[in-house]
């Protein structure tokens, strides 16, 4: 809780005294944001959930109890955008969630659990795990450059993709429609254009 108070405090004083640079600027480097006095039946969805109001997370890493598996009550957060760190943490902290107190504050350097390799033994992870971000798809299967504009990115878990499909193929049969028509159109006038000239 004294933590808490002295974040909080920092930012009056901040707020008082007009400062043009902020406490924040020295993490501007990391996305991640620690977490605190979390309740123990929070899930990483809960987290999330939480926390998304303030940005895209990128990351959550919520430790648990190697033999009970419940969570350890803090956790590890990426957010997409820098930014959004300082406004989480300038919201959030002192936050009552389930009934604690949420203790918000920047880290520095995270550094990312280690995972299970093919032996079993514990190392280092080969490339940054971003285990919050849903895999994208895109729609319309094989891109060529010419449409790459068009080509949009579908959350394959989103209650509406079906439907985002259906539309994006109707529209595209639409054009190519039109398109047909307006070639068929421009070869008639041609035609008519080549029967005057000879007369």
């Amino acid at each position: 809780m004294n933590v808490v108070r002295e974040i909080n405090k920092i930012n009056e004083r901040e707020l008082e005294l007009g400062i043009s640079g902020s406490w924040h600027d020295e993490y501007k480097d990391s996305a991640y944001v620690f977490i605190g006095g979390l309740h123990f039946d929070l899930t990483e969805g809960d987290v999330v959930t939480i926390f998304s109001q303030y940005g895209e997370v990128m990351d959550v890493n919520l430790p648990r109890d190697k033999t009970t598996g419940k969570t350890r009550g803090f956790a590890f957060l990426m957010y997409e955008d820098q930014r959004s760190t300082v406004l989480a943490v300038d919201n959030l902290n002192g936050a009552n969630v389930v009934g604690k107190t949420l203790r918000v504050d920047h880290v520095k350097n995270y550094k990312q659990p280690k995972v299970k390799g093919d032996d079993g033994e514990w190392e280092e992870p080969e490339e940054q795990s971003l285990n919050a971000r849903p895999e994208m798809v895109m729609d319309g299967g094989q891109a060529s450059e010419s449409d790459a504009s068009s080509v949009i990115f579908i959350d394959p878990e989103d209650p509406m993709r079906d439907y985002i499909l259906a539309q994006r193929k109707e529209e595209k049969a639409l054009k190519k429609s039109k398109k047909s028509k307006k070639s068929k159109k421009s070869k008639t006038s041609k035609k008519r254009r080549s029967n005057d000239d000879r007369r």
